[in-house]
């Protein structure tokens, strides 16, 4: 039997990628990960100001995560990887948003493409991913070209919004035959040296996630690290991968929000037990005001959440039974935005309350409030899916493939 470690590195014990942990006592144990996403708050405490100043993880955070196995959560079992559940996944991510929204993104972002382990072929899964800092970063918001020639693709174009990109052993980017209009679109997966990481991620909020853009020139890309971007078909089980692909996308980063002002939460109650307001006498947690917004705010925090495990829980159902399954995704895209919407209330009513001090760069009210702004634009949680939801409500087509 394979050795379940592998060594250590800075006198933390490096687990083997390829070993299951169910193979070493019986369960995922995820509660593992989040005590390894905890044990990175120190960690990530004392290097938060490099987060903004270089515009990207210090490569020390990134080595950590890695090494945490943040960046495999999906990653089938029977290749080593933990195969959490949607939920589970979802504790995770939040879990490390609620240490800071940079880090929270790159464990939805880079956790969450592990997945294509259960779409590419087994024999290239095993090999990227026997490397445990293996990060695939992913790129949808543009298409390029792929011109087919023999065993496989010729891809060029340029894509935004390469999260983690400074740090990615691999990119995901969509493509499409420009010779052939009616070809559907295509993920392409590009090896580091096919790809220019342009620095241009110049940003107000998740400046830490180092999303740049993204360039490749006519690159051969075999057709064993391409397929299907809509309509792709399993090479694994689980029910992970047999859900449809948009929606486990969406979900990959919708507990960023949630997690984001969960930690904006833990900052005010800190904030309110050290400071008052000008012109108020005491302290911010004693007057009757603020306990009505924090219990207002938790209370509202905790509903969205709610609604956003439900939603998937009816998606999980819908995909095993085969019923319902487009009015699930369209009800898992408004639990997504809603969320969303949710999460900038809460941190913006929290900061409003704490006042003046929450504006201070040394105030972590201030980097949540940038961070959760720039997390919601992403289009996994627009609210332009509240529009699609109510299409099919008045017996409409949804208006969109990609939901």
């Amino acid at each position: 039997m394979d050795e379940p470690t592998i060594g250590e590195r800075d006198g933390i014990r490096l687990m083997n990628p390829l070993v299951n942990p169910r193979s070493i006592d019986g369960s995922n144990r995820p509660h593992r990960i989040l005590e390894a996403v905890q044990a990175m708050a120190p960690l990530i405490a004392e290097r938060r100001g490099e987060f903004d100043a270089d515009r990207r993880l210090p490569d020390a955070v990134f080595a950590a995560m890695a090494d945490a196995g943040l960046f495999r959560l999906w990653l089938p079992q029977s290749l080593g990887g933990p195969e959490l559940s949607p939920l589970q996944f979802l504790d995770v991510v939040e879990a490390a948003s609620t240490l800071d929204g940079s880090v929270g993104w790159l464990v939805g972002n880079g956790g969450g493409m592990s997945r294509i382990g259960g779409y590419i072929p087994e024999p290239v899964a095993r090999e990227w991913f026997a490397d445990r800092h293996t990060f695939v970063a992913s790129s949808t918001g543009a298409i390029g070209s792929a011109i087919a020639v023999e065993g496989g693709y010729r891809v060029a174009g340029r894509w935004p919004f390469g999260s983690g990109a400074h740090h990615a052993s691999h990119f995901m980017v969509l493509a499409s035959n420009p010779e052939v209009p009616e070809s559907p679109v295509i993920c392409c997966y590009l090896d580091r040296k096919d790809v220019t990481v342009l620095d241009n991620w110049y940003v107000s909020g998740l400046r830490g996630t180092g999303s740049c853009d993204l360039e490749a020139h006519d690159i051969f890309v075999p057709a064993a690290r391409a397929h299907l971007f809509i309509g792709l078909r399993p090479t694994q089980e689980g029910l992970l991968y047999r859900m449809p692909p948009v929606s486990v996308f969406s979900w990959s980063i919708c507990g960023v929000p949630l997690g984001i002002a969960a930690g904006a939460m833990r900052s005010f109650v800190d904030v309110a037990s050290r400071k008052g307001r000008l012109g108020v006498s005491g302290l911010l947690r004693d007057r009757e005001t603020t306990h009505a917004i924090v219990g207002r705010m938790k209370a509202t925090l905790r509903a969205a959440r709610a609604g956003l495990c439900e939603a998937m829980k009816d998606l999980m159902d819908a995909t095993q039974s085969g019923d319902g399954l487009t009015d699930a995704r369209a009800n898992l895209r408004t639990a997504t935005a809603h969320a969303a919407e949710v999460s900038v209330c809460v941190t913006d009513m929290l900061a409003t309350t704490a006042g003046a001090v929450a504006i201070f760069e040394t105030c972590p009210l201030e980097r949540a409030v940038r961070d959760v702004h720039a997390a919601v634009k992403h289009i996994a949680m627009s609210p332009n899916y509240y529009a699609v939801a109510g299409r099919l409500a008045l017996g409409l087509d949804p208006g969109t493939a990609r939901f």
